[in-house]
């Protein structure tokens, strides 16, 4: 009886390892804040997909693309940019999901208050000569848009503009930095410096916003294509469904958000083109 337990274990193991649903996340904050918001995502999606949800932790914006490609995840809350990469990597794989507020991202441009910087309507030439913190290499509000901005402003690359250009990886070490005075200014993602500031984690008599980029799309929830074809018809239409009603206020004051709201790839186009036309896209 015993043996043909065993037996039986074995033939269903694979089986239900094949469908558990997975999903990962930029690492844009520090990690511990992503495991405790996104395994709480986790049992969520569980309760309304009616299989095993889990989240997966990568180090870094690349290996979350990486993760996406080779199905090692199969759902993935990106960035803009690395959004618009994974999908490039796996034909068919969609935007189904954005945060109200990711219609309409930003970032901020933060200095020490040692250089006497202030609050502008555009970039200082002041700049100039300055030392510079981006976040992740591969993050939007970190690095894409803000770069796009300098590009546009001072008609050079950043490495030209400044004395000396740094990548924090991620948004709050970029304002750890910049408020230590390790780098003079720094661009962050204005979702992290609010919740920061609100956490009362950014010390103002050292560090302050200075200005800040018109709005672009950002942040989404990216799906395979072939997920139907693995846990069942209509199985993306319920994932899509589960963010969209997501309402509780624990869950969405996590990201932090208001609410999910629908998203297509056409959302993204514009990001894909800076990325495209700054050399950031393979």
């Amino acid at each position: 009886m015993r043996r043909l337990i065993a037996l039986l274990t074995l033939a269903v193991a694979p089986w239900v390892s094949a469908q558990t649903f997975t999903f990962t996340a930029i690492p844009d904050q520090d990690e511990s804040k992503l495991r405790s918001r996104f395994d709480q995502v986790a049992d969520y999606l569980s309760g309304e997909l009616g299989v095993e949800v889990k989240y997966i932790p990568v180090k870094s914006y690349a290996a979350s693309i990486t993760a996406f490609r080779n199905n090692q995840v199969q759902l993935a809350w990106f960035g803009g940019l690395s959004g618009v990469q994974a999908r490039t990597r796996v034909p068919g794989s969609e935007a189904i999901a954005q945060g109200y507020e990711d219609q309409f991202f930003k970032s901020y441009f933060i200095a020490h208050t040692s250089t006497g910087l202030e609050a502008a309507a555009s970039l200082q030439e002041a700049l100039k000569g300055m030392t510079f913190t981006f976040g992740s290499k591969g993050s939007t509000s970190g690095r894409l848009m803000p770069e796009f901005y300098l590009r546009e402003a001072f008609n050079q690359a950043p490495d030209e503009t400044f004395r000396k250009v740094g990548f924090s990886g991620d948004h709050s070490r970029t304002i750890a930095l910049v408020q230590a005075g390790s780098y003079q200014v720094g661009a962050v993602n204005y979702k992290v410096w609010e919740s920061e500031l609100a956490a009362g984690k950014v010390d103002t008599s050292k560090v302050k916003v200075i200005w800040e980029t018109p709005t672009y799309p950002d942040y989404q929830w990216t799906i395979r294509g072939d997920v139907d074809a693995h846990y069942g018809e209509g199985f993306k239409a319920k994932v899509t469904k589960a963010l969209l009603a997501m309402k509780d206020e624990t869950l969405l004051g996590a990201f932090p958000r208001s609410s999910f709201v629908p998203a297509t790839n056409a959302d993204y186009a514009p990001i894909e083109k800076t990325a495209q036309s700054i050399g950031l896209m393979d």
